[in-house]
């Protein structure tokens, strides 16, 4: 399993970025194959790797308090690729941003760990200037 992120850059608060993370080896829409779980993670310099929001196979959308309302995870099954959308920018949104995904089901949001993900991307650098 590959992921690869793009679309990070920088942008002033308030403004908006969309990442993309495409992913092989394994379908999004593989016929009958629906366990497994997406996720966005994001890490600031000096600081622990922090869960986004969070997307099954099949089931809700889950996101950090910190993102709700701004964030949102899509996926384009056509295209196995992962998106978060991030609106109304702050400048503490401001981190190298992680894809993530486990051959498994989604974790309980309350608890989600980066360990909880196995596959991983190399990460898009996002900066929000004040």
């Amino acid at each position: 399993v590959q992921l690869v992120e793009s679309g990070g850059g920088s942008v002033q608060a308030g403004g908006s970025l969309k990442l993309s993370c495409v992913v092989s080896g394994f379908g999004f829409s593989d016929r009958g194959y629906s366990r497994y779980c997406m996720g966005w993670f994001r890490q600031a310099p000096d600081k622990y790797r922090d869960w986004v929001g969070m997307v099954p196979g099949l089931g809700t959308t889950v996101y950090a308090d910190t993102v709700k309302g701004r964030f949102t995870i899509s996926k384009d099954n056509a295209k196995n690729t992962l998106y978060l959308q991030m609106n109304t920018l702050k400048p503490e949104d401001t981190a190298m941003y992680y894809c993530a995904a486990s051959l498994s089901w989604c974790p309980a949001y309350e608890t989600v760990t980066e360990s909880d993900f196995f596959y991983w991307g190399q990460g898009t650098q996002v900066t929000v200037s004040s």
